[in-house]
């Protein structure tokens, strides 16, 4: 694709990425045919396709308004486009500098602007979020039945495990997943356990900075990932082999960390070495001896794949592999590739579209009758269980040789 960009836009590390990017773009249009987006509106203009172009024009000089925005802001970031385009568009990557573009040029209204700042003074802080999550619960009898289903079901963590191997990892603890699932990082300090690998959680971290990036306010999102960087740079000094991820959205933000940051000159190393240190859970027990875990003998799985570690990580098929390996029984999933429309805050902004995906892919999961539906993503997780009656768990609670009762 030929751009026109300004001689001073391309003087920018974002101008000059964005430049790249658009280059590599053919036009060819397969990247609709995997859009969430796309496939509900029919609209060029809500493909990935159409947004390039909008992008390109808004870089270019060309005014952009209030409807560019929309387009952009319905965009799920889901990278689905990129697993199936050929050109290798770095599309998500465009998405943002786009979005921080038309921000200068559109600027929101207060009401929008104070709500997302909202967001990103309480999503990231797990005490914030868990006193918000309490005031919830006191207020349920009061609340429209009809909301109620919104309200997390915090189910017990059980008791952490005493690691005392010579193994050493560090895990992320997360921001509204101690809150929402605690169970989840319980669970998989009981697997790692029996594994002999000792899971050490430094104090100091917190949000791995994508609710902020992702909502436009990118130094602040880097400035979580600073922090996390030097809470975990010690241990990472003393040897530990990797850093252990199992909310997959936050493990794709922490493997970007080292792109995120190649500009900085005090953190742009640090951040490279985290990135490759950074694996979701699933990789790593992919190459572990699961004998001593307990078997699936057969139950019924219906796995949702979250855009962020099937597109995003580009781990997909590594979850159900596992799971196969214990003995337990995949059932189909129709259009697996479609995002479930939770999308980090997208669920909050674009509540409309995200419940069209989010029972688009509900009839998807339970069509071939599973026993349990598992994911991979605390946000995923509790879209989900928000559209259906059983319980959606992580996938690493199946594997829990000790749960709580």
């Amino acid at each position: 694709m030929q751009t026109h960009l300004s001689q001073a836009l391309l003087n920018t590390a974002d101008g000059r990425e964005a430049e790249s990017i658009l280059r590599a773009c053919v036009h060819c249009g397969f990247c609709n045919a995997t859009c969430p987006t796309y496939q509900l509106l029919g609209d060029e203009l809500d493909g990935p396709r159409g947004r390039i172009y909008q992008i390109k024009q808004m870089l270019e000089g060309e005014p952009a308004g209030p409807q560019t925005r929309l387009h952009l802001d319905r965009c799920l970031q889901c990278r689905a486009c990129e697993t199936t385009c050929p050109s290798g568009v770095h599309y998500a990557r465009l998405a943002e500098i786009g979005r921080a573009a038309i921000e200068l040029q559109q600027p929101r209204g207060w009401r929008a602007a104070l709500f997302r700042w909202g967001l990103r003074r309480v999503l990231p802080y797990t005490g914030r979020f868990a006193a918000l999550l309490w005031l919830g619960r006191m207020a349920e009898p009061f609340i429209p039945r009809r909301i109620r289903p919104t309200l997390p079901q915090v189910r017990p963590a059980g008791a952490w495990p005493r690691m005392r191997h010579d193994r050493t990892m560090l895990l992320l603890d997360g921001c509204v997943q101690p809150a929402a699932t605690p169970l989840t990082n319980a669970a998989t300090a009981r697997v790692f356990e029996r594994l002999g690998i000792r899971l050490e959680r430094p104090s100091g971290q917190g949000c791995c900075g994508a609710v902020s990036y992702h909502l436009n306010a990118r130094e602040e999102g880097l400035t979580h990932a600073r922090r996390n960087i030097d809470a975990w740079w010690p241990a990472i000094e003393a040897g530990a082999e990797a850093l252990v991820i199992t909310a997959s959205g936050c493990g794709l933000q922490v493997k970007e960390y080292g792109e995120l940051l190649r500009e900085d000159p005090a953190y742009a190393e640090k951040a490279a070495r985290i990135s490759a240190l950074a694996r979701d859970v699933a990789e790593v027990l992919t190459v572990e001896d699961l004998s001593s875990l307990p078997r699936g003998d057969g139950r019924r799985v219906a796995f949702h794949a979250p855009c962020t570690l099937q597109h995003g990580q580009r781990q997909n098929g590594t979850v159900e592999g596992i799971l196969r390996r214990l003995g337990y029984e995949l059932t189909p999933v129709a259009d697996a590739h479609l995002c479930c429309g939770s999308a980090g805050t997208y669920s909050i902004l674009q509540p409309e579209l995200s419940r069209q995906l989010r029972d688009g892919k509900l009839r998807a999961l339970t069509a071939g009758e599973p026993e349990v539906i598992a994911t991979a993503n605390v946000g995923c997780q509790l879209h989900l269980q928000q559209g259906c009656n059983s319980h959606v768990r992580h996938w690493i609670e199946l594997l829990d040789p000790a749960p709580p009762g």
